[in-house]
């Protein structure tokens, strides 16, 4: 294991008993910070609420674009057929397509 991933355990564990040591010396009381740590979940549960409802609007109009668009597979059989009538009429008018193709000498 790299010296940078042995150093991340300890890293993370200095960082949580930083945070339980700072709630425990807190300056207010633990009633008041427990009131404002749980009014600011609330308002993170709310917001994180909020954004879900947006992604599942984008998913169902993302879906809603998706049935209306042709699928890959519809495209490129229209790009055939119209490569081979084209094909097809450049033949009927007495020019080959490959000779059309190929560079002049």
């Amino acid at each position: 294991m790299s010296e940078r991933g042995a150093a991340f355990g300890p890293f993370l564990l200095g960082l949580g008993l930083g945070a339980v040591l700072g709630f425990l010396f807190a300056p207010e009381p633990g009633e008041a910070s427990r009131t404002k740590l749980s009014h600011k979940l609330r308002g993170l549960r709310d917001l994180a609420a909020e954004k879900a409802g947006e992604l599942g609007e984008l998913l169902e109009t993302a879906e809603d674009e998706e049935e209306d668009a042709p699928t890959a597979r519809v495209a490129i059989e229209r790009r055939l057929t119209e490569a081979k009538s084209r094909r097809r009429g450049a033949k009927r008018g007495g020019a080959r397509l490959e000779e059309e193709d190929e560079p002049g000498a």
